[in-house]
C-alpha cells in the first residue's frame, strides 16, 4: 500500500512540479537577455495591415501614430470589418487605404486578414508588399520597429514578432490590473525571450508580427478560432518557419479597466488552454521522436498554464500531497514539489524586480491571492463554458462588439 501511495505521490507532484520548473527555465533564461542582431530595412516595401471593427473610439489616433512610426511610403490598410460605426469614414479621412468587409457569418481577426491578403494579391504585378506587418486597431508601434521587423524577414525568411506588452497601467489603475499588466509582461517578453533561447523561436502574439510576403501569400489565415495566432505560431514552429523575436521592436497596447480586465484575460487565457489542451503533448511526442529541440521546448513551454491557475494547481497538488503523507506515503513529493514551487516564485519575484517596478508596485503584491480568487471562475467556465467565439475587448468610449 505504501508503494502504491508513493507512486501516486510522484505523479501528483510531477504533473505540478514539471511546470514549475520550465517556467523557471524560461524566466531564468529571459532574464538573461536575448540576443537581437537584427539590421533595419529602412528601404523595404512594407504594407501594414489593420484590422479594425466598430474601431471609431480610437482608429484616428492609432492611425496617426502609426503614420508617424513607420517609413514614408509605408502602405498603411485598414479592414473594416463588419462595422457599424464610422470606423471606415474615419480611417479614411486620416489618407489610409481602407477596405470594407462584410460577412456576419464568418467574424474574427483570421478572415479580415485574408481579406487584406486577397486586396494586395489583386494589384498589379510589383506593387505587393516585401514585407506585410499586422498591427491591431488599438496598438502603439515603436519608431524604428517597422523597419527592424522587416529586416529581420528579409533576412531569415521567416515570421519576425516585436515585444507584446501592455502600456503601464500608472497610479490610478486597480492592483489586480496591475498584476494582470505584469503577468502578461512576464509571459509576453521574459518567457518569450527564454522560448526563443531554448526552441529558436516563439509563437506569434497577434499583434506586431510581421511576415515575408512570399510566406503570408500561402498562409492559412482565414479562421474564427479564439487563439488564430497562436495555432498559426506553433504549426510554423513545426515546419521549422517559427516567428523571431526582435526585441529591438516594440509594440503596446492598451490594458483594459477593471471592469473589462477579466472580459480581456478570459478570450486570452482561453484560448491559450484550448491550444495547450490540444497540443502540447502531442509536440513534445513528436519531439522526441523526431529528436527536434523546438518542439520539446514548445511542448513543455505549453504545460506551463497563467500563472493564477498554476497557483491553484501548485497549492492543491500540495494538499493532496500532504494528505498522502499524513496517510503513510513518503514526505520527498512534498518537499521536491516544496522547491520546485518555491524556485518558481522566487525566479517571477526576480523578473519584478528587473522589469516590474513601474506596472506592478510593491503594496500590489499583497493583493496576488486576490487575484488569484477573482480568475477562478474564468477557469471554472474553461471546464464548463468555455470562450470560442471571438470577443473584441470593449475601448474606452465604445461598445463592446
Amino acid at each position: 500500500m505504501s508503494g502504491l501511495l508513493d507512486a501516486a505521490s510522484w505523479v501528483v507532484a510531477g504533473a505540478a512540479a514539471v511546470p514549475c520548473l520550465v517556467l523557471s527555465g524560461e524566466i531564468a533564461l529571459g532574464l538573461a537577455g536575448c540576443p537581437d542582431r537584427t539590421t533595419p530595412a529602412p528601404a523595404a516595401r512594407v504594407a501594414v495591415i489593420v484590422p479594425a471593427h466598430d474601431e471609431a473610439a480610437v482608429i484616428e489616433g492609432s492611425l496617426r501614430a502609426l503614420m508617424a512610426a513607420v517609413p514614408p511610403g509605408t502602405r498603411i490598410l485598414v479592414v473594416a470589418d463588419n462595422c457599424s460605426d464610422a470606423t471606415a469614414a474615419i480611417a479614411r479621412g486620416t489618407g489610409a487605404e481602407v477596405i470594407e468587409r462584410t460577412d456576419r457569418e464568418r467574424r474574427g481577426k483570421g478572415y479580415a486578414l485574408a481579406f487584406a491578403r486577397d486586396h494586395l494579391a489583386a494589384g498589379l504585378p510589383g506593387t505587393q508588399p516585401e514585407v506585410v506587418l499586422v498591427l491591431d486597431a488599438d496598438c502603439r508601434l515603436a519608431p524604428g520597429s517597422a523597419e527592424r521587423l522587416a529586416g529581420s524577414c528579409l533576412a531569415t525568411g521567416r515570421p519576425a514578432q516585436a515585444r507584446n506588452l501592455l502600456a503601464a497601467p500608472g497610479g490610478e489603475a486597480s492592483p489586480l490590473v496591475q498584476i494582470s499588466c505584469f503577468a502578461f509582461a512576464l509571459k509576453n517578453l521574459v518567457r518569450a525571450r527564454g522560448l526563443q533561447r531554448m526552441a529558436g523561436a516563439i509563437t506569434l502574439m497577434g499583434t506586431g508580427m510581421a511576415f515575408p510576403w512570399p510566406m503570408f501569400a500561402r498562409l492559412p489565415l482565414a479562421s474564427g478560432h479564439l487563439a488564430e495566432d497562436m495555432e498559426l505560431g506553433v504549426e510554423l514552429i513545426r515546419q521549422g518557419q517559427g516567428a523571431v523575436l526582435v526585441p529591438a521592436a516594440s509594440v503596446t497596447s492598451p490594458h483594459a479597466a477593471r471592469s473589462d480586465t477579466l472580459e480581456q484575460r478570459k478570450r486570452w487565457e482561453h484560448g491559450f488552454l484550448s491550444v495547450a489542451a490540444r497540443q502540447a503533448l502531442p509536440l513534445l511526442g513528436e519531439g522526441l521522436a523526431r529528436r527536434r529541440s523546438s518542439l520539446i521546448a514548445l511542448g513543455l513551454d505549453l504545460l506551463v498554464p497563467p500563472l493564477a491557475l498554476m497557483g491553484v494547481l501548485v497549492l492543491g497538488a500540495g494538499v493532496v500531497l500532504a494528505l498522502g503523507w499524513l496517510a503513510g506515503a513518503s514526505a520527498a513529493p512534498l518537499i521536491a514539489l516544496g522547491a520546485s514551487a518555491g524556485l518558481a516564485g522566487v525566479l517571477v519575484l526576480a523578473a519584478w524586480g528587473v522589469m516590474g517596478g513601474e506596472m506592478l508596485r510593491p503594496g500590489a503584491l499583497l493583493r496576488v491571492p486576490l487575484y488569484i480568487i477573482w480568475k477562478l471562475p474564468l477557469y471554472l467556465r474553461f471546464l464548463g463554458r468555455r470562450e470560442t467565439r471571438w470577443v473584441r475587448t470593449r475601448r474606452p468610449g465604445s461598445e463592446r462588439g
